[in-house]
């Protein structure tokens, strides 16, 4: 391995030689470019590959490859491309076609590659892209829009070839018939060819043929139709396709909510002012209000017919994108805010409102300064979402914003509905914490992180661990958090920023003790050091650069971790250990 390094190494130095005979890099960039390809050379060379090793290798020599064309353009030199350029293209290109043959139903490296032959060799990325589609073995390939829509774009706009775009897309349809993205964007192709087509005067009946091509679909959704009916509005000799898409929408969908939807938001657009007279403001904004009145007639006999949440989500959606469109009259804004509040009341009478929306009605509640609306939505919507830990922490920041006096009470019911939950309230906990350090004594707030260890899942109470480690440092110094850590260091499950965390505060400590030191790394190693290498080199990282450190205790941490870590672990290891070795870590 270590010959095969070397001789890519060497491979390099023609091209380095010229970027420093030319000025483009200094002495001292080549070397520093000599020593980052050393290190990442390493790393694919080894018998475990690891896909984010390439990637990285890839990057770097992307970024080289701009770094060299800014320079170019700095100092106005254009000579050489061959002996530099050309050499790192090949060798990206060699780097990709080593990670898509082991990782080959990676579609962003494919498509990864793709990109880089576009930008680099315009030649090559038909290639690339052709050698990718004709892949038979391998299904995921044929699965995959992007790529054919890349493909057929090309065809399209820079061949200027519509039948062997046309002729792209069926094929991939062939492989993939209920993919709406390749239906949506074949359908766009043949309404660019008929413009096209009529633009050049040509026979229009074909091309009027084709655009019908969508019926012959096996998707059906409302989603589908509407996207179709979007790309069709883009033309304006589609009005009659446009007219039989709305119509197929009335007729087979008239129970879905998007349907409702796109007819209520229709209305919008409808009936503007068609007087050549002058208008002044208040006229605009008159119409404006007619027409969003218009709108939620249309939602009011929705909700009607289709009494359903995701119903009343839409109309709530429409109400509080109005309400959230900037407008200079203080009568529109009002209209509108007054509207969407009425909404969410109604839909909460009728126990159709999203859990999700609550959040929203309350955020507008208090933001026009509702408290009392707000405290009762939001005691409200816990009455209906007893179970839901997110119910109950919305109502309790709500009563934390508003300063309210039964924020402890609330805690305290919450948790009683909330008792049978094994998992979950996390959020709760940490948010009592937080409200409790800034209103209660340390006292009751250190009482209220050992209760909230003991009540949360063993999971979550990893994350409080943590947080309790970080509140006793803050609020009792150094002295305190050590006596938190003795408390905990055996009360697992703990985490690794657990000890990482009580690493960090004894290094901060004037008279930082390598003794104290090692006790943690021995410690976090005993929990981790089979699933973490870097650990391990902090570790003999520690040693020889503290003062107090043993060098001399180097390789036989070296010889432990190589004994305990797991699998393609050691080998990672041993790869980072040697670069440390070497100065290059």
């Amino acid at each position: 391995m270590a010959e095969r390094i070397e001789q890519r190494l060497e491979d390099r130095i023609p091209e380095l030689e010229q970027l420093e005979r030319v000025g483009l890099f200094t002495p001292k960039e080549i070397r520093a470019v000599l020593r980052k390809a050393s290190a990442l050379e390493y790393k694919i060379q080894r018998r475990a590959l690891r896909k984010e090793d390439f990637v990285n290798y890839i990057q770097y020599e992307i970024n080289l490859l701009e770094l060299i064309k800014k320079r170019r353009a700095r100092i106005g030199y254009s000579f050489k491309k061959e002996e530099i350029e050309s050499s790192i293209v090949h060798r990206v290109h060699s780097l990709f076609k080593r990670a898509t043959g082991k990782w080959k139903e990676d579609v962003q490296l494919w498509l990864s590659h793709v990109a880089f032959c576009k930008q680099w060799v315009i030649s090559k990325w038909v290639l690339v892209t052709s050698h990718l589609l004709c892949i038979k073995t391998n299904s995921f390939i044929s699965s995959v829009a992007a790529l054919w829509i890349m493909a057929a774009k090309w065809e399209m706009e820079t061949r200027l070839s519509s039948e062997s775009a046309r002729h792209l897309f069926l094929r991939a349809l062939r492989f993939h018939p209920e993919c709406p993205k390749l239906y949506q964007e074949y359908f766009r192709m043949e309404l660019m060819n008929a413009e096209k087509q009529r633009k050049e005067k040509k026979e229009f009946e074909q091309a009027k043929m084709d655009l019908v091509a969508y019926k012959d679909t096996k998707i059906q959704s409302v989603e589908f139709r509407l996207a179709v009916l979007s790309i069709a509005k883009l033309f304006d000799f589609t009005q009659d396709l446009q007219k039989e898409i709305l119509e197929s929408l009335q007729t087979e969908y008239a129970d879905d909510p998007l349907t409702w939807d796109y007819m209520a938001r229709r209305e919008l657009d409808l009936g503007s002012l068609k007087s050549t007279e002058p208008t002044t403001k208040q006229m605009k904004v008159s119409e404006m209000t007619q027409r969003e009145e218009r709108c939620c007639a249309v939602f009011e006999e929705a909700v009607t017919a289709v009494p359903t949440e995701d119903m009343w989500k839409c109309y709530i959606t429409f109400c509080l994108e109005r309400c959230n469109r900037k407008t200079n009259s203080e009568e529109l804004k009002q209209k509108r805010l007054e509207r969407t509040l009425s909404v969410f009341s109604k839909a909460h009478e009728s126990s159709l409102l999203p859990e999700s929306l609550y959040k929203q009605w309350l955020q507008l509640l208090l933001e026009s300064n509702l408290s009392e609306k707000a405290t009762e939505v939001a005691e409200a919507a816990t009455k209906r979402f007893s179970l839901s830990a997110e119910m109950w922490q919305m109502r309790l920041q709500v009563l934390i914003q508003l300063k309210n006096d039964n924020v402890t009470q609330c805690f305290e019911e919450a948790f009683k509905h909330l008792k049978s939950k094994v998992c979950g309230t996390l959020p709760l906990w940490a948010l009592w914490v937080e409200w409790s350090e800034g209103t209660n004594s340390k006292q009751d707030t250190e009482a209220l992180y050992q209760r909230s260890l003991h009540a949360t899942a063993p999971a979550e109470s990893v994350t409080m661990k943590e947080k309790y480690l970080d509140w006793a440092y803050r609020n009792g110094g150094y002295k305190k958090v050590k006596r938190v850590f003795t408390s905990l260091h055996e009360n697992r499950p703990l985490s690794l920023d657990f000890f990482r965390k009580m690493i960090q505060i004894e290094k901060e400590q004037e008279s930082c003790k390598m003794l104290h030191l090692r006790e943690y790394y021995e410690r976090a190693l005993r929990e981790f050091g089979s699933t973490d290498s870097d650990l391990w080199l902090d570790y003999i990282k520690e040693e020889l650069s503290h003062p107090q450190g043993k060098p001399e205790n180097c390789g036989s941490i070296h010889w432990r971790a190589v004994k305990m870590l797991q699998g393609d672990l050691v080998e990672d290891f041993i790869s980072k250990y040697t670069l440390l070795q070497t100065g290059h870590l």
